[in-house]
């Protein structure tokens, strides 16, 4: 049997929001072959029905399959609020390639790609969102609403991202300044969702986690998804040649061949992500991997185990 489609609703889903849409699918269809199963993300937009109000919104139909109960929910009613933010910032575009795709993305892609597939997911859950976008200050900072309009700014917004992806200007960080302005910008306790490299000048890194810890004195809880090219990034995996790099938040010039430097290199980056892993965990803040060739599924995961904690 066929299905009808609407073409109506598919002209104003805009292609990230689709793709985001179909990795949602094939995450919540892994869940219910796994242990996690119980997740009840197909009743999202549904909640238990309370004794002594009005039976007008009983959803006969599913009633009718669980026998148990529940109302179907309205664009007003909000579960939780979430506050994307994401680090624009020149690191972010590494690796540089011409044309990154979501099979094969660089760090912005995929925080694009997986910033909208949890937009997704907390539209299925009628969960208000906000997104801020920051490089060395706060670039965009949106109210959190949960209606289908506010969603598609905010497709919008991701999307001009992904025309950015090919940038070859240099834009800064200030990881400090700017997760210090947009905590003071969100009024209302959220669920802080946070893609960043963590790039920023090392001799600020107190700063840095100082900056982190505000969210947490305003009671928002925090996932921090960190974003590397593990195997570049962390493990120097490169041929041993001479290579030429370039910091694309300055521009600066290195000649040097990986081999003669691997082993100290590893060393400096494990100890760093040791210590961003200690002080989050000291902060009570979730802290994820979030390695840009290993896809999605590792992303929404970890939202729906905190969510499910909060509500």
């Amino acid at each position: 049997m066929g299905y009808l489609i609407d073409h109506n609703r598919i002209q104003q889903l805009s292609p990230l929001e689709l793709l985001a849409n179909q990795v949602v699918e094939g995450f919540i269809t892994g869940l219910h072959k796994s242990p996690f199963h119980g997740f009840s993300v197909e009743f999202a937009e549904h909640r238990q029905y309370n004794a002594g109000e009005s039976t007008r919104h009983i959803d006969w139909k599913l009633f009718g399959r669980t026998d148990k109960m529940f109302v179907k929910r309205f664009e007003e009613e909000t579960n939780l609020r979430c506050r994307i933010i994401i680090d624009t910032s020149s690191s972010m575009y590494f690796p540089k390639m011409d044309a990154p795709t979501i099979d094969k993305p660089n760090k912005i892609v995929f925080s694009v790609y997986a910033a909208a597939a949890l937009m997704s997911l907390m539209k299925k859950q009628r969960d208000a969102t906000g997104l801020s976008l920051f490089t060395d200050k706060v670039e965009l900072h949106s109210h959190s609403r949960s209606s289908s309009v506010h969603q598609r700014y905010l497709f919008t917004e991701l999307e001009k991202l992904l025309d950015l992806k090919g940038s070859t200007s240099y834009n800064p960080t200030n990881i400090t300044n700017s997760l210090h302005h947009v905590a003071e910008l969100i009024h209302s306790r959220s669920l802080v969702i946070l893609f960043s490299d963590m790039f920023d000048d090392i001799e600020k890194q107190e700063e840095m986690f100082s900056a982190l810890q505000h969210f947490k004195h305003y009671k928002h809880e925090v996932i921090l998804f960190h974003v590397t090219d593990k195997r570049v990034e962390e493990e120097l995996d490169l041929e041993d040649r001479p290579y030429k790099f370039i910091d694309m938040e300055s521009g600066e010039l290195l000649r040097v061949n990986p081999v003669e430097i691997r082993e100290k290199y590893r060393e400096a980056a494990t100890k760093a992500k040791h210590e961003l892993k200690m002080r989050c965990g000291r902060y009570s803040i979730d802290y994820v991997e979030a390695d840009i060739n290993k896809g999605f599924n590792g992303i929404l995961l970890p939202y729906l185990l905190k969510r499910k904690k909060l509500y």
